[in-house]
């Protein structure tokens, strides 16, 4: 599904006026290939195969999910390091990718955790998230994107054991580097098996999270797809950011929570059944993703990445 991002959803996140703008007045956001983001989900699942069945933090599938991404970053040209830090008497890692170039002073962030638990897998929670964004991140590379603001990726450990890793990484950075990041999108299970389509709401969150609210908003509509705005709080990787009064956004698909009668007229499905019967379960495995839920939000990643960098 190509994708067109009008010149008013590529405004600045602080709120540029249409006279203001000086970018293209069309910006095309890249197709991304769910069957990409499908082949990164198999090699999640074949890491964890090969490490005692899960990629959770201290185990090995963990690292191993860690080194693998990080290669196929390093391949794509992007700076990467991994922060190391402890938690529960195990080391735990957070992967930093910058894509070169950009405004230094004007960072756009994408992340999502890449730990699961230790029950299964993780291939919804959080493979789906953190497969679609390093599609999202290759793809900058490969459509020769050079957006006039600085991009940053992060997949975090140790989410699953309390939000560790991404409380660490903020904590991490001076009160300088914090004001450069001017938003932070998160991307944490965009692939459930019986779907809905949120979006993070802006409400409480900091001054800014209301243009990135409606830039997600605005590319499921793209696609044709009807949102309903979820209030996540605290619950995933994003918190630290807020706290740190970063405006905030992101998308999700359901977890444990039920469909509603009015959601499945919606969005199809089935009603009065978890949007991921087999969250922080065995079988989150491979048959446990939407394909189509998958694609969209891939979709949808790169239209706000692209309208909020460029």
């Amino acid at each position: 599904m190509r994708i067109l991002i009008a010149l008013a959803a590529a405004l600045m996140v602080t709120g540029t006026t249409t006279a203001q703008a000086a970018a293209p007045a069309v910006l095309a956001a890249p197709n991304i290939n769910v069957a990409n983001v499908q082949s990164h989900l198999n090699q999640f699942q074949s890491i964890a195969n090969s490490n005692g069945g899960n990629r959770a933090h201290g185990r090995p599938g963990y690292l191993a999910s860690v080194n693998w991404v990080k290669s196929k970053l390093d391949a794509a040209g992007f700076t990467t390091r991994v922060q190391s830090f402890t938690y529960g008497g195990a080391t735990g890692y957070n992967l930093i990718a910058d894509y070169p170039g950009g405004d230094a002073n004007n960072v756009v962030m994408l992340g999502g955790h890449l730990d699961s638990v230790t029950a299964g897998p993780g291939i919804n929670d959080n493979g789906t998230g953190s497969a679609s964004i390093l599609e999202v991140a290759l793809q900058m590379k490969a459509t020769g994107f050079q957006p006039t603001k600085h991009v940053r990726f992060g997949w975090w450990g140790a989410e699953e054991r309390g939000l560790i890793g991404s409380t660490y990484y903020v904590n991490s950075l001076t009160a300088a580097d914090k004001s450069k990041i001017k938003a932070y999108l998160n991307f944490d299970m965009t692939g459930s098996p019986n779907p809905g389509y949120f979006v993070y709401s802006a409400s409480g969150q900091p001054s800014g999270s209301l243009a990135l609210q409606q830039r997600l908003q605005a590319g499921f509509t793209s696609l044709n797809v009807q949102t309903e705005l979820t209030s996540v709080g605290g619950r995933s990787d994003h918190a630290a950011f807020a706290r740190a009064g970063i405006p905030i956004g992101g998308t999700f698909t359901g977890a444990e929570g039920t469909k509603t009668a009015a959601q499945a007229q919606k969005w199809g499905g089935t009603a009065g059944q978890a949007y991921d019967r087999c969250y922080h379960r065995s079988c989150d495995t491979l048959s446990n993703v939407n394909a189509t839920a998958l694609d969209r939000n891939a979709d949808v990643i790169a239209y706000a990445l692209w309208a909020t960098a460029a």
